[in-house]
């Protein structure tokens, strides 16, 4: 018996009845010999953290626009949060701690330069509609390497329904789903009070009554909440009545004092000018596109593969490119 036999055989020794085995995943888009070292989802969390798609989050907005201090958020340590979240729960409840991680660390690999509001402005502009999470999905079926990681179908169904109105299929999934919540209502709110935007006596207090006081308290709540609650058998991921309320009130709260209209979205409207303007302006000279875009342009609509291009984009480089287009150059002698 292999290692990786080995390790399948212990998970189908300690893991709940309810989780999902590497060993009898729906497979993958290729077949492919399997790793005589690393099951299934250990393999696909592999490849994404090697991945360039994974490394480029280091420089993606979260919430605040290319911010001048350290200690805020990007879009890779959010990644990473909601990777550790999502980790201690599925563990607790003897779920599948590696596809959990891989769906995780997945998640967001097809988000735009400048967060949400480069989301936003992709969507207005290409007409299929641009959504992170099918971004997310082609990033890792397509695009990434110029082939795709040829995933599992169960991470590639967490990777796709993390958000939006499908639920992933597996309770692995579904945990990242509440994961990824739980990590940037709370780290969101720790960004916006080190950057000044809101106070803590700003925060709804019944919320804080009963989620906690602290950053660390409030997330303690939830996740713990996370476990007891799903610990009966559930077949469905789920938090309890009151914690869930108290969460979907905080949500919204930072919806109204953060996410829309405040001094942190100052320069959200520059920001889609950036991506609005870059995609028109390959739209009509793709000539200009790398090489390797330029051949996807050849087989595809020229649109999406200027989509594609401008997703991948850091918020340093959709500025450097922006500048080297559209701002006039110093001159050299």
């Amino acid at each position: 018996m292999d290692i990786r036999s080995r390790a399948e055989e212990l998970e189908r020794r300690i893991l709940s009845s309810r989780a999902c085995l590497s060993s009898a995943s729906r497979g993958r888009l290729l077949k492919e010999e399997e790793c005589s070292v690393r099951t299934a989802f250990q393999r696909d969390r592999d490849r994404i953290i090697h991945s360039k798609s994974y490394r480029r989050l280091k420089h993606k907005t979260q919430v605040f626009i290319i911010p001048e201090g350290d200690h805020y958020r990007t879009r890779l340590t959010h990644t990473m949060e909601v990777a550790q979240i999502a980790r201690t729960v599925a563990r607790a409840l003897q779920l599948n701690e590696d596809l959990v991680e891989a769906v995780a660390l997945g998640h967001d690999l097809g988000h735009t330069p400048f967060g949400h509001a480069g989301e936003k402005a992709l969507d207005n502009v290409f007409k299929p509609g641009f959504k992170h999470n099918v971004q997310s999905l082609r990033v890792v079926d397509f695009l990434e390497g110029g082939r795709g990681l040829n995933l599992t179908w169960e991470v590639r169904d967490g990777i796709l329904n993390h958000t939006g109105p499908e639920i992933p299929s597996t309770l692995e999934g579904q945990i990242v789903r509440f994961a990824d919540r739980v990590a940037y209502i709370n780290h969101d709110i720790d960004d916006a009070i080190r950057g000044g935007i809101i106070t803590v006596e700003q925060i709804p207090a019944e919320c804080l009554a009963v989620l906690g006081q602290e950053h660390r308290d409030r997330i303690n709540t939830m996740v713990l909440d996370l476990i007891h609650t799903n610990l009966d058998g559930t077949v469905k991921i789920r938090m309890s009545p009151s914690i869930q309320a108290a969460t979907e009130k905080l949500r919204n709260f930072m919806f109204d004092a953060v996410y829309i209209g405040s001094e942190a979205k100052r320069d959200e409207s520059k920001a889609c000018h950036v991506v609005q303007n870059l995609y028109r302006h390959f739209t009509e000279h793709a000539e200009l596109l790398p090489s390797e875009y330029r051949q996807r342009a050849g087989g595809e609509n020229i649109d999406r593969a200027v989509c594609d291009y401008i997703a991948g984009m850091t918020d340093n480089f959709a500025i450097r490119i922006y500048q080297r287009y559209f701002l006039p150059l110093p001159w050299m002698f």
